[in-house]
């Protein structure tokens, strides 16, 4: 039933270029009718091939496949350089592309604790409350 060589449909709309952000964006419709769905990295090969451009320029995001399968739109944007998208890719984007690297920081909790417990203390004492309290006590 899942055939993952079945052949794929890809179709796009609202294509602009857009000259000021140096890339092509359209919206892209998906036709899978013997698969459940498509990979972004496979539709980034396809894409790649089509506009005649390297498959890392290619970037998908977005999609969702509507019901009772078969069919799933997102959109994709082509860049012309790998300047202009290590510009205007935000940062989640440009690690899953790997153009970045993870930044590994406390979780939004901890550092909203962290805040938290340095306010209570005056002046130049904030680094004692950056610390958490101690168990014992």
């Amino acid at each position: 039933m899942a055939d993952n060589s079945a052949p794929v449909t890809l179709r796009t709309r609202k294509f602009i270029t857009n000259r000021l952000l140096a890339r092509r964006q359209f919206v892209l419709d998906v036709l899978h009718p013997s698969r459940p769905n498509v990979s972004k990295d496979e539709l980034a090969e396809k894409l790649a091939t089509i506009y005649k451009t390297e498959k890392s320029r290619v970037v998908t995001f977005g999609f969702r496949t509507h019901f009772g399968g078969g069919r799933s739109t997102g959109f994709a944007l082509i860049y012309d350089d790998e300047a202009s998208q290590r510009k205007f890719e935000p940062k989640y984007r440009l690690v899953r592309s790997g153009l970045e690297t993870k930044v590994d920081k406390a979780s939004r909790k901890l550092r909203k604790e962290r805040k938290n417990r340095s306010k209570k203390f005056r002046g130049t004492k904030k680094i004692k409350g950056a610390e958490a309290p101690k168990k014992g006590k």
